[in-house]
This record gives C-alpha cells, structure tokens and sequence, in this order.
C-alpha cells in the first residue's frame, strides 16, 4: 500500500500541511517514519477522509468548480463477477463510479490508491495520475 508524504495526504484531504501536521501529532491520523520524514499510509488515509466527510465542518462554505478532473483516495472498492463500484473522496466530494471489475482490477483499485475521477456528463472515469 502507498505511504503518502504529507503534502499529498493535505491535498488530497483539501487542507493544509500544518493541519495534517497537528492531526498527526493529536493522533487523528496515524503516520510512519520514512526515511527521516512522516508518511501517511494510503489505507489510513482513506479511512480519515471518509470520517471528515460523514462529519464536516458546519462553518462557511464556499462555492467550488471540479473543472471535470478531480484528485481523491480511493476509499472503498466492491467487485462482483463482472462489475466494481469504487469510491473516492476528494476534497469534500465522494464520487461514485461503476466500472467493469476488470478495469477496476487493471488500474489496481483499493482502499488508499490515488486516483483521478473525469467526470462528463452522467459518466465518470477513473484514472491512476501518472507520477
């Protein structure tokens, strides 16, 4: 599984460093030492941003455009014989998709995975960004 830096993980989660800094260290969301910095696990991560948006912040709010791409963390994946329903969270967003289990098990789809969904019209695509 993806261990994410902490700039990822921030934003992916729509905040900033020092917010996934504090949440770290209040012991909200677990983090590793690697190679002398802190990396969030991808799983972990999906389970935080999952927990933010079933209890979001209930102060202002501000207009938002997707502009059709929109960056998030896989946070769940059922496959059945022939279909897959993946999840995401980005930002405050959860996007849906419904994929042939073989395109899910292709782009390696799970729990903590760093995808990009396309969204045009009624129809979304899942996408793994390239590095």
């Amino acid at each position: 599984m993806p261990n994410l830096r902490i700039s990822e993980a921030a934003a992916l989660l729509g905040v900033s460093d020092d917010t996934v800094r504090r949440w770290i260290d209040n012991k909200r969301l677990p983090a590793t030492e690697q190679g002398g910095r802190k990396a969030v696990d991808g799983r972990a991560l999906a389970a935080f941003a999952q927990e933010l948006a079933e209890s979001p912040d209930t102060g202002p709010t501000a207009a938002a455009s997707a502009r059709n791409r929109m960056r998030g963390i896989v946070t769940r994946v059922v496959k059945d014989g022939v279909m897959a329903q993946v999840e995401m969270q980005a930002g405050p967003f959860r996007v849906v998709s419904l994929m042939s289990r073989e395109a899910a098990d292709e782009l390696g789809l799970e729990p903590g995975v760093v995808a990009v969904a396309s969204i045009k019209s009624t129809h979304v695509v899942v996408e793994i960004p390239e590095v």
